[in-house]
């Protein structure tokens, strides 16, 4: 059975992985690892997680990672936030050209991360564009946390304006999680449990059929399973 190790943004994305993510990939037969938050840095001699903003330090640790499990079925993939990411990561400045597509910029960093690291064992992963984007694949789900009936037809709103929950850009203020926050506000303090129950409540099926660069990620996990 592949094995599979996953690396995470923060606490809410490893709830996520491991009640909605590991399940689903066992039906495949791709065994998930207890997800781990990325290093954002490295000071003597010890990793710092938490946070995937400076390329260099979470590199060290992958690539780290990446020789002590060296069998052929073992993969490596991540799940970080293209929201902020740090200037520092490979082909920041060419994909940077393509910002009017957010899906030929997201794949140009992921492929110029693939061609860095130079492991066909690493399959990385960069969120369009934060975590929180997965959940406008159903803001309905959010009257299970008391969210005001007004905040829910607010947020539904901005689902309703693009083709995809992905293509909601990545501003200081009007990033997807800054959008929640500014009609809901307890969700600020409470994302690392809403998130991850809501999307479990929305379910896997509805948000890769709203989210295709997530979808498309999924899919090439499950068919580790094949080989």
């Amino acid at each position: 059975m592949p094995r599979l190790h996953l690396f995470v943004e923060g606490s809410t994305e490893q709830v996520f992985a491991s009640t909605l993510l590991e399940p689903h990939l066992a039906n495949f037969d791709v065994w998930l690892y207890k997800p781990v938050l990325v290093a954002h840095a490295f000071k003597k001699g010890i990793f710092h997680r938490g946070g995937g903003r400076h390329f260099a330090p979470m590199q060290k640790d992958i690539v780290r990672r990446l020789k002590q499990d060296a069998g052929a079925d073992v993969y490596f993939t991540t799940m970080i936030d293209l929201y902020a990411l740090h200037n520092d990561f490979p082909g920041r400045s060419e994909a940077e050209q393509l910002r009017f597509d957010p899906y030929e910029r997201v794949e140009s960093l992921e492929v110029a991360w693939q061609k860095k690291t130079a492991d066909n064992r690493f399959i990385p992963f960069i969120q369009l564009h934060e975590f929180e984007a997965y959940l406008f694949a159903d803001m309905s789900k959010l009257a299970e946390f008391k969210c005001p009936p007004r905040a829910i037809a607010a947020l539904q709103k901005v689902a309703d304006c693009v083709d995809s929950p992905e293509r909601i850009d990545d501003g200081q203020d009007t990033a997807p999680s800054k959008r929640i926050i500014a009609h809901f506000s307890e969700y600020k303090k409470l994302k690392t449990t809403i998130g991850p129950q809501m999307a479990e409540l929305i379910g896997l099926p509805v948000i890769r059929g709203r989210c295709p660069h997530f979808d498309a990620w999924i899919s090439r996990l499950e068919l580790l399973g094949d080989g």
